[in-house]
């Protein structure tokens, strides 16, 4: 999809610090992105990238000793990163919503799923108990809940891990958010029903016209999900643009590696490839590229030049001196 209007969200320059006593943790760091009405984007990277960070920082949900230390997130226009509890508050669950990857911490084991799903329309609509009890019957009915008037009665140990998951993803469209923040939504779920709930939350995303951020170190969920890609490393956006376009033919080594070490289910004769190496301390970050490391193309300029993230072609950004090679994947 083109940007044909202006974004929902527009996340610029947005950098994220954690200061500990064993040094700052620049978990954010200088991402920029932008969300048009409708699409849903995939934020991509390795457990430690930043990639949970970005949308915690979105709704406003970093702790000390972390902070939003400067940037922008523009949602419809107004900036999040300076917006006051008070204001977030209103926000989150009725403009933005976000599914955690662990339903248990994500529902309340001391209240049943009726008071839970009850109290985000409380809070967030004018409409009567009669109206709100009708209203969560149906969003348990459209994920898939059988017997949804009797489960509104059941606590969350009632349901099974799928089952619950699919009560977060109901409470989350609930309010009918514009924008949702998808955090490895699969992740705490059995393989078998994953695609399952992934289909689920594609599909009430695009009947409620909402958009989504879906965040996961899985590129073979994104090229399912996603118009468009962002990929993280180190708190740093490495490679972005159109879904098919990044998966087809990645520019940057690390893309690419992520993309290489997808199973292949028809090739059972090679080796899984892999990325070699680990994720840098985020505390003592190399100078230069932060991926040297590991990457098969680094060259000297790598160690000693940051490469600036710029326009390799059409809708497509890379940070990296030596991109791959235009050939398919």
């Amino acid at each position: 999809m083109e940007h044909t209007q202006e974004p929902l969200l527009k996340v610029a320059d947005l950098r994220t610090h954690f200061h500990t006593f064993a040094g700052t943790v620049k978990a954010v760091d200088g991402v920029s992105f932008q969300i048009g009405k409708g699409e849903i984007m995939g934020l991509v990277g390795e457990s430690g990238g930043g990639k949970s960070v970005v949308g915690f920082s979105i709704l406003g949900l970093i702790d000390p000793p972390g902070r939003i230390e400067s940037g922008q997130i523009a949602f419809d226009g107004e900036n999040l990163a300076g917006a006051s509890e008070d204001r977030l508050r209103q926000i989150r669950g009725k403009e933005i919503a976000m599914i955690f990857q662990d339903p248990m911490t994500s529902l309340n084991p001391l209240h049943t799923i009726g008071r839970q799903m009850d109290e985000m329309l409380r809070l967030h609509t004018d409409l009567d108990k009669a109206a709100r009890r009708k209203r969560c019957i149906q969003m348990l009915e459209d994920v898939g809940i059988s017997q949804a008037a009797d489960r509104l009665s059941s606590y969350p140990h009632q349901f099974s891990g799928g089952m619950r998951q699919r009560v977060v993803i109901a409470i989350a469209m609930l309010a009918e958010p514009r924008l949702i923040v998808a955090d490895e939504p699969t992740t705490a779920l059995d393989v078998t029903i994953q695609a399952q709930i992934l289909k689920l939350i594609k599909r009430q995303v695009r009947e409620h016209g909402a958009s989504m951020i879906l965040v996961t170190h899985d590129l073979a969920v994104v090229a399912e999900m996603a118009d468009h890609i962002t990929v993280l490393y180190c708190g740093k956006v490495v490679e972005r643009g159109p879904t098919r376009a990044v998966i087809d033919t990645p520019r940057h080594p690390y893309t690419a590696g992520l993309i290489a070490s997808i199973p292949d289910p028809s090739d059972r004769k090679h080796r899984l490839d892999q990325i070699p190496g680990a994720i840098p301390d985020i505390r003592k970050l190399p100078r230069g590229c932060n991926f040297q490391d590991r990457c098969p193309r680094a060259q000297a300029r790598c160690a000693e030049i940051e490469p600036i993230l710029a326009e390799q072609d059409t809708g497509r950004l890379t940070a990296c001196h030596f991109p791959v090679e235009e050939e398919p994947a």
